[in-house]
């Protein structure tokens, strides 16, 4: 019912930025609370940030707070990931997903998933 697509990782150095870009389809998108989650190789999915359905709320993990921004704007079915001073342990392939209720941080529990975009950030 949703479908997500991620876009607007890179290579970029420490220190930089990059926003990523998560567009859905499919109808009531604001019925949905988005998260953005982040997984190197043999390492396990990491939660990195949610929104609530109308934006009103978000949450971050603390590897990430202060230096990342979510955001979503629902006329254009589309959430983001501001990333600044950005850091080599940032390296990771980063998925957006969507779920039905707000405060999830547990990657099984969200019901849709994006494809995935590479960031790749050097020292």
């Amino acid at each position: 019912q949703v479908q997500l697509v991620e876009s607007g990782g890179g290579l970029v150095q420490a220190g930089g930025s990059l926003r990523l870009s998560c567009a859905a389809s499919g109808r009531a998108f604001s019925d949905y609370a988005m998260g953005w989650f982040r997984q190197a190789p043999g390492k396990e999915r990491e939660y990195v940030a949610s929104i609530s359905g109308l934006g009103r709320y978000t949450h971050y993990a603390g590897s990430v707070k202060g230096r990342f921004t979510i955001s979503r704007d629902n006329p254009k079915n589309t959430v983001y990931l501001q990333m600044n001073i950005l850091k080599p342990e940032d390296t990771a392939v980063y998925y957006c997903a969507a779920d039905r209720t707000f405060g999830v941080t547990n990657a099984p529990d969200y019901d849709y998933w994006g494809q995935g975009t590479q960031v790749t950030v050097s020292s």
